[in-house]
């Protein structure tokens, strides 16, 4: 038979354990059990598929917006932060807003434009930055220098292209796009020559992205001066949509080449 005063201790021990704060915590899974870049991975396969038209319209509206809340989360418990358009950096290092298109509203044009059509879509949604190459070897005339790309706002690598050859149908070229979760949009730097981000890179403004090259279907042609096609989208009930930013990339600050 046992003795009580035996049985008091272990009684006492289960207790303490059973309501110990250790015990009562209960931690949350990770999310998906998938990291950032394998997140960011997903959107770039599903916005690949929206360029080359591989996706239904319908199905690409449905997964966008799942896939942008998922990276939310995990870019803010990764330490992300959040800048205001007071705080953005002009994404062409070394250039100022004097270098956009001077055209009627600065070549940006959202009429016809839809994401969801991919490589094949109407409009010209963006801006484009062109830079001193008369020879158009992608170096600055006066510096004989590559022209460096930045990043405009803080955000996380979403979508990227670093393979693309001459006679390839694909507009952008080279390209990244970026999510800033804190204002909602998706940014796009397109006819890049050489990336320095991978997927899943959280960036803050002015952080280094790729230098400026000729890559893209029209851009690589003798027609074309050298630029970056700059654009900037509003995700909005789920889609994204074009936004006029001119104005703020006449306030960002300009900032020299990184060493």
């Amino acid at each position: 038979m046992n003795h009580p005063g035996r049985l008091l201790p272990s009684l006492l021990f289960c207790l303490m354990l059973q309501f110990s704060p250790a015990a009562a915590t209960v931690t949350a899974p990770a999310l998906d059990a998938k990291d950032i870049r394998t997140l960011c991975s997903d959107f770039n396969e599903i916005n690949s598929a929206i360029r080359d038209g591989r996706i239904s319209k319908a199905a690409a509206r449905s997964e966008l917006p799942v896939k942008l809340a998922r990276i939310r989360t995990e870019y803010y418990q990764r330490g992300g932060s959040d800048y205001p358009s007071t705080g953005w950096v002009f994404p062409v290092a070394g250039y100022t807003a004097a270098a956009i298109d001077k055209g009627k509203n600065h070549g940006f044009v959202p009429g016809g434009y839809d994401f969801f059509s991919g490589n094949r879509h109407g409009g010209h949604p963006a801006y484009d930055i062109f830079i001193r190459d008369r020879n158009q070897d992608s170096r600055d005339d006066r510096t004989g220098k590559t022209v460096q790309i930045v990043s405009m706002t803080a955000g996380v690598v979403v979508a990227l292209e670093n393979e693309w050859q001459p006679g390839s149908k694909l507009r952008g070229g080279k390209y990244i796009w970026i999510y800033d979760p804190a204002n909602e949009l998706l940014v796009y730097y397109a006819h890049i020559e050489e990336l320095f981000v991978e997927l899943g890179a959280i960036v803050k403004p002015g952080d280094l992205l790729a230098t400026m090259g000729r890559s893209g279907l029209n851009a690589a042609k003798r027609r074309s001066p050298t630029h970056l096609h700059f654009s900037v989208l509003r995700i909005i009930e789920g889609k994204p949509v074009p936004v006029p930013v001119y104005r703020e990339l006449r306030q960002a600050g300009s900032q020299l080449s990184h060493n």
